[in-house]
């Protein structure tokens, strides 16, 4: 991706943000299907999302080495350096969603102690963040990612709802005591990825603004 143009990394963002929304949906579906070779494949698919990393900021390094591109204006540079960044974050979703794969292979199909509604419903709303957040970078709508992150504090109030349920389970039940821990793991790796949802409308608002904000500190 060295010789792409910034619309070319773009793209290669978007198409990376894919693997990794498909990889977080493949993983809470294996969670609850106890699916173990689904649970692998989603963690191998990690490679390629490490790959598509190294090669979109071997590709935005070789831009901003070249002054941006021909004709580039301030805010031209900055979006490269968004891009730079934003990558870091998606790559960091996908090892999230290949940490919810591995709890799978941890807790080796075992009954569950409870329905996964809740889980299913916060890997959801972080999956919506993150379309909406990759969407508002590329549309360079600043506006858009503001509300995006505003939807970070539903997202935390669920994980809270989770995290005091899973600590019941954990208090009533002694036998219950592992699978939750992994579940809390879980919860914990999705909320994770809203939070990097987060990040990258922070980059979108950089990119029009120039300037650094910090969204739901």
């Amino acid at each position: 991706m060295k010789g792409l143009g910034t619309a070319g990394l773009e793209g290669a963002v978007g198409e990376m943000a894919g693997l990794v929304r498909e990889a977080l949906r493949r993983a809470v579906e294996v969670l609850g299907s106890g699916d173990m070779d689904g649970a692998r494949a989603v963690m191998t698919g990690d490679r390629e999302i490490d790959r598509m990393e190294e090669d979109i900021e071997r590709g935005c390094l070789g831009l901003l080495g070249h002054g941006g591109h021909a004709g580039a204006d301030e805010r031209g540079v900055r979006r490269i350096a968004a891009l730079f960044k934003v990558v870091t974050d998606i790559e960091r979703m996908g090892d999230h969603a290949a940490a919810i794969a591995r709890s799978t292979l941890r807790m080796q199909g075992e009954r569950p102690i409870a329905p996964y509604v809740d889980i299913q419903r916060l890997a959801a709303l972080a999956d919506e963040m993150v379309e909406g957040a990759v969407a508002a970078f590329v549309a360079e709508d600043a506006g858009a990612a503001r509300r995006l992150a505003e939807r970070d504090d539903g997202v935390d109030g669920l994980y809270d709802q989770v995290f005091r349920e899973l600590v019941t389970y954990m208090l009533d039940d002694r036998s219950a005591v592992r699978q939750a821990t992994h579940l809390l793991f879980v919860a914990s790796s999705l909320e994770r990825i809203a939070d990097h949802a987060t990040n990258i409308s922070e980059w979108a608002i950089f990119v029009e603004t120039g300037k650094r904000v910090e969204l739901n500190d």
